[in-house]
Parts: structure tokens; C-alpha cells; sequence
């Protein structure tokens, strides 16, 4: 069968790739066309047609500023899609893309799957009703988020977090230390992300925070892959080090870490990795979402438990002085990294076993069957 998928972010590219795996073994036939990254396109039988790189667009500013590549991409999905009639189409978060692309897919009588749910509990949660008329099956990734959608008579299907399988199934480098030079000093990471934008905003208050703890831990930057190197070289990182697509690596030799909020601060609890969640994007951008969404946290950590596990500071509250001081709190033999990461135990218990990806893949390849 053939299979139409999009994602538009570094994460989505992660569950994209486990997901088409998985997708192969229960239909080993399986022919893919994507708009994805570097993950995604490595699939065998797989032509990209759109990367992550030329998509991505993080707050309402950003967003405007780049409307016109935004609704070219959009022309070209269309017709792309339109042109290629998968047998289904699956959508993997990126929900301002893609419940527009949903729409055109079931208007035209293509079948439609979304795989991590758009999170309209968080914010504009009249999109429920949206979904449930454009999205055939809808796969949910967070505990509560099955709840939510009972609220609305609309039955979805949860197959757990597909960061599980991404760690169960990433190949650690035993040497890590020594094949990147590293002394046996703690880490302290930095995951800055990996929009442009998250760097330029965030980087620099991290950057700023590490100085005050050269001393005692070296500090280890996650590049992020989708960037060149290059772009690094504007920000003050003095003697830190970089080291490109291997934060799994980095986390599993961390002993704390600074995260942009994001994806990141669920995969760096499961390392269990004491942590500070800093955040700051254009002012306006913030300004409009705290108007509108309506949610006590931002990091996945608060959110999933429901309590404040982590530290989340956000915009003004995002700098040097203060990423310091939680910092300080979290260090080693502190009372507060050890209730940190006793939390951390009932988290990883919430979030489940791996296998959300095949189980995804497998209810997707049965229900694509179907007539």
C-alpha cells in the first residue's frame, strides 16, 4: 500500500521514521512519500518531497512573517498529495499544517490517520470538532489526552509515548566520553533546541548561566543536526563543547541539564536527568499565547503529572541569575535533585512501556485495509 506522511519538526521526523518501520514490517510492500526530514527519508521505498528545514515556524510572529512560504508549502502538499492518491494519509503533529492538509485529503476521499495528537486540550479546543469530521483515526500519545477526547464523544486510541521506543532503540556509544574528548568531570547539558529562533532567544542566557559552573562540570552543547555548525559560531560558547545529533548520548552521560522547553524535557526526565525548563520566543508571540492557552505548564514533565516537577522558566523569568540559581538547587548530593528524581520514577511509570510506534503502525496498516 501506499503511504502519505507529514511531519514538520526534528520530532516528528523521530516518531515519523519508528512509525514507518514499523509500518514495513506489518506491510513489508509499503511505498512512502513524505514531507519529513533526514530520519523519515532514510526509510526504505521512501521519496521525500518537502524537508522539515523548509517548514518549521514557531510562534504567531514567526509565523506571519513567514505566511508566504507557509501557503506554498501548503499548494505543493495539495497537489502533491492529490497527484500521488495514497491508500492513507498519516499526519504527525503539526497541526496548523496539517488539519488544513486533512481537510483537502477527506474532501477528495483519501483516508486519514494522525498520530500524535494535535493539542487542542492545551489551546482552541473548538478544533476537536475539526478533527473528528477530517481525521478517521486519531492516535494519542499522552495519558490524559484519551480523556480529553471522551469529553467530545469522539473515541480515539491510545498507544503510548513513542519516545519510549526512540530511546529503547537508539544505539548508545559506550565511549562516549573518550570519543569526544571529554574528561571524567560531571556534564552539565545544554539543550538549546533546534529553531534558529530557540537559539537566538534561549542560547545566550544558557551560555551565560554555564559560566558559573565551569569549575565544577564541563559543559556539553546538543547541536542539533538540521543546523549548520556554522551557525553556532555567533553565540559566546568559549571553551563548551558542541557535539551534533547524539543528545541521547549526551543525556545518558549527563548528571544535570538546562532544556528548552519542548519534546526535550520528557526525553530528558526519562534519562532521568535533573533539569531546568527555560523558554523565551518573541514577545508578542508570548503575549498572545498566554491569552489564549489554557494550561497551568508548558514542559511535557508538568504537564503529563499534572504537578510542577521541573522548573519552568518562561520569558522574562529566563535568565542568567535564575537559571542559576535552579541550577544550584538541582546539583549533586542536593535535597532537591533527589525529590526531583524521585518524581521522576512516577513519570516513567505514566508514560508506559515502548512499542507506541508499532503499536501505531500496526492499527494504521489494519485499518488502511479496510474498505
Amino acid at each position: 500500500m501506499r503511504y502519505y506522511i507529514i511531519a514538520g519538526e526534528a520530532s516528528g521526523d523521530l516518531h515519523g521514521s519508528n512509525l514507518m518501520k514499523g509500518i514495513l514490517k506489518n506491510d513489508p510492500e509499503a511505498e512512502f512519500r513524505i514531507f519529513g526530514g533526514d530520519g523519515m527519508a532514510s526509510t526504505p521505498n521512501t521519496k521525500l518531497v518537502k524537508h522539515i528545514n523548509e517548514m518549521s515556524f514557531m510562534g504567531f510572529v514567526e509565523v506571519l512573517k513567514n505566511i508566504n512560504t507557509i501557503n506554498k508549502n501548503m499548494k505543493e502538499c495539495k497537489r502533491d498529495v492529490q497527484t500521488y492518491m495514497p491508500d492513507v494519509l498519516i499526519l504527525i503533529d503539526f497541526p496548523g499544517f496539517n488539519l488544513r492538509i486533512a481537510k483537502f485529503a477527506k474532501n477528495i476521499g483519501i483516508k486519514t490517520a494522525y498520530y500524535i495528537s494535535p493539542k487542542v486540550w492545551a489551546w482552541n479546543k473548538k478544533r476537536v470538532f475539526e478533527i473528528k469530521k477530517y481525521i478517521d483515526k486519531l492516535y494519542t500519545i499522552l495519558p490524559f489526552e484519551t480523556e480529553f477526547f471522551k469529553k467530545y464523544d469522539y473515541e480515539v486510541e491510545y498507544v503510548g509515548n513513542p519516545l519510549k521506543d526512540a530511546i529503547s532503540t537508539y544505539t548508545f556509544d559506550k565511549n562516549f566520553k573518550q570519543n569526544n574528548n571529554l574528561s571524567n568531570k560531571p556534564i552539565l547539558a545544554i539543550l538549546p533546541g533546534s529553531r534558529k529562533m530557540e537559539l537566538d532567544k534561549i542560547l545566550p542566557s544558557m551560555l551565560a548561566a554555564a559560566k558559573n559552573f565551569i569549575s565544577d562540570y564541563q559543559i556539553v552543547i546538543a547541536g542539533a543536526s538540521n543546523l549548520p555548525s556554522s551557525y553556532y559560531s555567533k553565540f559566546d560558547i568559549g571553551n563548551n563543547k558542541i557535539i551534533f545529533a547524539k543528545t541521547y548520548d549526551i543525556l545518558a552521560n549527563a548528571d544535570m541539564a538546562m532544556v528548552t522547553s519542548g519534546t526535550a524535557t520528557l526525553e530528558t526526565a526519562l534519562f532521568k536527568v535533573p533539569q531546568v525548563v527555560c523558554y523565551r520566543a518573541n514577545g508578542i508571540s508570548v503575549f498572545i499565547a498566554r491569552m489564549l492557552v489554557d494550561i497551568k505548564f508548558i514542559s511535557l514533565v508538568n504537564l503529563i503529572m499534572d504537578d510542577k516537577i521541573v522548573t519552568e522558566l518562561i520569558q522574562e523569568d529566563c535568565t542568567p541569575e535564575k537559571i542559576t540559581s535552579e541550577l544550584n538547587a538541582i546539583k549533586i548530593n542536593s535535597e532537591g535533585r533527589e525529590r526531583m528524581l524521585k518524581k521522576y520514577d512516577a513519570l516513567l511509570e505514566r508514560v508506559g512501556e515502548a512499542g507506541a510506534s508499532e503499536r501505531a503502525a500496526k492499527s494504521i496498516v489494519e485499518f488502511t485495509k479496510l474498505n
